[in-house]
């Protein structure tokens, strides 16, 4: 199918490593320009040239931080109107609320609501009056599935997926859609670091947990980062202008509701 996208312009958060970047590749080798953005220039510079030797798509970076003006406007600066944005950052360490200081709340409300509102704010517009847009946000399986050790994630995410449930209502007659992806367990390094997280003494060791979390999965495996990948170029094809406001699961079955 072709998506008719190409020649469109897209700036990818988190678009170095796992689910982010295989968002941009998809994207790239649908003939889009590509944009990545991520905090640390090494693996940028590596990801952009990696993909771009595969799609022959030029990709470009930025060093950005989501979580900070100073990143927001830097991400803009290097790609200034954007027809597709994808929101995508780290989730917080898993823990105990009890522990959780002011500090702790305010940094994941940075990363995983408040700076994607922003993004979107400054970017909506002009979408709208381009009569094109395409937003995605990578949230997570948490918010219709929470896990009490995420609870960071939980709330800041939720947050973010509450907000663009009334605003994707007033941009979808521009022709402008927003919509979230929720993952569940997917072979990436943040799932890694997941786990790392849960380790306890004298309890399950990384191998354990690891392999347990695949294979307890109704489809017997973890996800595959360019799976979540293509489902993102779908939402952004031109194809789906009329899916808006949704919350898309992508888990192997993880979720036991049927709503």
């Amino acid at each position: 199918m072709d998506l008719a996208i190409g020649g469109r312009s897209a700036l990818v958060f988190g678009g170095s490593r796992g689910m982010g970047r295989s968002c941009a590749q998809q994207l790239s080798m649908e003939g889009v320009h590509v944009t990545i953005a991520a905090r640390t220039r090494e693996t940028l510079a590596q990801a952009a040239a990696e993909i771009s030797a595969q799609t022959r798509v030029p990709v470009r970076f930025v060093v950005a931080d989501i979580s900070t003006p100073a990143g927001r406007d830097a991400a803009l600066a290097a790609c200034p109107a954007p027809d597709l944005l994808i929101n995508n950052a780290d989730g917080p360490q898993p823990g105990d609320f009890r522990d959780w200081t002011r500090d702790d709340w305010q940094q994941a409300l940075d990363a995983l609501m408040l700076g994607p509102i922003e993004m979107i704010r400054r970017t909506v517009d002009g979408m709208v009056e381009r009569r094109f847009g395409r937003i995605v946000n990578i949230v997570s399986r948490s918010v219709k599935s929470p896990q009490a050790e995420l609870g960071l994630s939980n709330g800041a995410r939720s947050g973010l997926v509450g907000f663009v449930a009334g605003l994707a209502r007033q941009t979808v007659r521009h022709n402008v859609t927003i919509n979230n992806l929720l993952p569940g367990v997917f072979a990436t390094d943040a799932q890694r670091r997941h786990i790392r997280g849960m380790l306890e003494p004298a309890g399950k060791s990384f191998d354990q947990l690891w392999q347990e979390r695949g294979s307890n999965n109704p489809a017997g495996r973890y996800g595959q980062p360019e799976e979540l990948g293509a489902l993102c170029a779908f939402i952004c094809s031109a194809h789906a202008g009329y899916i808006t406001g949704q919350s898309l699961m992508i888990d192997g079955g993880g979720y036991p509701g049927t709503f």
